[in-house]
């Protein structure tokens, strides 16, 4: 028996592998294209472009996981039974949980990992993708100057250039700032290159004038021919940012810090997500089953399980939705929490109840009664 079982979770285990590769790669795709116009806008290098994709898929592996579980679960006993290899099971004396068990052993090692990927792996990732973009948005050497575009990198600054050349050289340049004394400077460049010295970056500035007017309305006009701004202030000018609830970790969304206002303001939304972690492991039971009960919840059928295939996959898309909706609701209501486990639960007690009401032995099939000899 344990050689059928091991037989099984193969057949299993292959279409989940093929299943999950193919969902992550729609899912880096679709990062990608999120992700490419932003980091495209700030001239980031591709090497920034891989690492913002590949740190956001932890969180997109959670929940594509019980879906790789769902399609291999139903391309897997599909075949199975279209090839009599179930029929094989069951005259060999499996009962129909002998058949389940290797399914649901497929499952928990899933759960396992999302509820790793989770706990941990997600609030690691996503920090460092946090970090690895508002350093980017920070930097003025990527995010200061768009060709053609009036931008404002800092506070009181607005800055505008006609054209960047292939090498970085800058073309017609126009800043505008606005000091701390309240009076308005106005830089006009024919060139500039952005650059970094001792680790500051640095604007420098070729053949242009700077223009001010006095607090007594008497225009300053001082023409250079090079003259170099530091951009420090303005890049220290941005503020800073606060972690989102997907970047914190368990014990921080379950146990907030009340002395900071943002978490005060928070504290139910980050309790939803902190429940929804624990929660969206369950999923990989509940998809699974919903795969076997397909083939083995109900009467043999010789032609086939397509039209209970088309349910089971239905009825997993409305509890995942139900699933949502119960997060989007405790983050109101904190009391609503436990229907973020009741609802994977629920669909799992559905389905296990449709393999009870078949019985415990394999699909039947109708055998024709002799005839009697009149």
């Amino acid at each position: 028996m344990p050689l059928m079982q091991s037989y099984l979770f193969r057949q299993l285990r292959g279409p989940t592998l093929q299943a999950t590769a193919a969902l992550t790669g729609v899912a880096i795709l679709a990062e990608a294209l999120s992700a490419i116009g932003g980091l495209l806008s700030q001239r980031q290098s591709p090497l920034v472009f891989a690492k913002v994709v590949l740190l956001a898929m932890p969180q997109l592996m959670v929940l594509v996981l019980p879906i790789a579980l769902l399609i291999a679960g139903l391309v897997a006993m599909n075949r199975l039974h279209r090839d009599n290899e179930l029929i094989i099971c069951f005259s060999g004396g499996m009962s129909r949980w002998d058949v389940v068990a290797p399914a649901l052993r497929l499952a928990t090692l899933m759960a396992g990992a999302s509820l790793v990927v989770t706990l941990w792996g997600q609030p690691l990732s996503y920090r460092a993708l946090r970090d690895t973009i508002e350093t980017a948005r920070a930097d003025g050497l990527t995010s200061m100057i768009r060709p053609g575009q009036f931008t404002h990198p800092a506070p009181g600054m607005t800055v505008y250039a006609q054209s960047v050349d292939d090498d970085g050289g800058i073309r017609n340049l126009f800043i505008d700032r606005r000091l701390e004394s309240g009076r308005d400077t106005t830089i006009t460049a024919r060139e500039g290159r952005l650059k970094k010295r001792g680790g500051a970056a640095m604007l420098v500035l070729r053949h242009g004038a700077n223009q001010e007017l006095s607090p007594t309305g008497v225009l300053n006009f001082l023409a250079f021919d090079e003259y170099i701004l530091d951009l420090r202030p303005f890049v220290a000018a941005r503020p800073g940012f606060t972690y989102k609830l997907s970047d914190r970790y368990l014990h921080e969304l379950f146990f907030p810090d009340m002395s900071q206002a943002w978490e005060q303001a928070n504290v139910k939304a980050m309790l939803a997500e902190g429940h929804s972690r624990l929660a969206v492991p369950l999923y990989n039971f509940t998809f699974i089953l919903f795969a076997v009960a397909a083939v083995l919840g109900g009467s043999f059928d010789r032609m086939g399980y397509g039209h209970r295939m088309a349910a089971a996959a239905a009825a997993a898309l409305f509890i995942r939705t139900l699933g949502f909706a119960a997060q989007a609701a405790s983050a109101t209501n904190p009391a609503l929490n436990s229907l973020q486990y009741g609802v994977p639960i629920l669909g799992a007690i559905l389905c296990l109840g449709l393999l009870v009401g078949t019985g415990v032995g394999g699909p039947r099939a109708t055998t024709a009664q002799p005839a009697v000899a009149a």
